[in-house]
């Protein structure tokens, strides 16, 4: 069995892990704050997702339910089943960032990059054929991956310095 040597980080790399660890986790919590727009939209008359209007969707709420109820019922559990993943990603981000991250695990650094990198080569790329990548849709998403990945940058240096000694 092989073990890993742990030490902890001193001054200047405790602060830079500190802070992309935060920065990480903040990210994280701004995927869920996505997810509890995604959720609250479905219920009100907004229904399609958030930046998505007629320009990209043709029809609203009432024209859906009108044409099928039992389509107007699958793409709402769709907005239902994507807002919890949404939101347990952001979760698992930033729970792995602020408890794992910040202490220099390399475990959770791998894990919390992976999880939304994952998410975000599932989606973003869907939206692109379809002209659904409006500023307004995938802005927010945009602003919180930025955040994360200078979380994923600054949090790099002190971990790559912790691995070395």
């Amino acid at each position: 069995m092989a073990t890993i040597a742990h030490r902890a980080a001193t001054g200047a790399e405790s602060g830079a892990l500190r802070l992309g660890a935060s920065l990480m986790a903040l990210a994280g919590l701004a995927f869920i704050g996505y997810a509890v727009i995604f959720f609250v939209r479905n219920f009100t008359g907004g229904f399609l997702e958030l930046g998505i209007g007629p320009a990209e969707v043709d029809v609203a709420r009432a024209e859906i339910r009108a044409f099928s109820p039992d389509l107007y019922e699958y793409i709402s559990h769709l907005h239902l089943a994507v807002s919890g993943f949404l939101a347990s990603t952001g979760l698992a981000t930033a729970a792995l960032a602020w408890f794992g991250v910040r202490h220099g695990l390399w475990w959770a650094y791998v894990t919390a990059v992976a999880v939304p990198v994952l998410a975000l080569a599932v989606a973003l790329p869907a939206h692109y054929p379809y002209g659904l990548a409006t500023v307004g849709h995938l802005g927010l998403i945009y602003l919180a991956t930025a955040v994360f990945v200078a979380g994923v940058l600054v949090a790099l240096k002190p971990m790559l310095r912790a691995r070395g000694t």
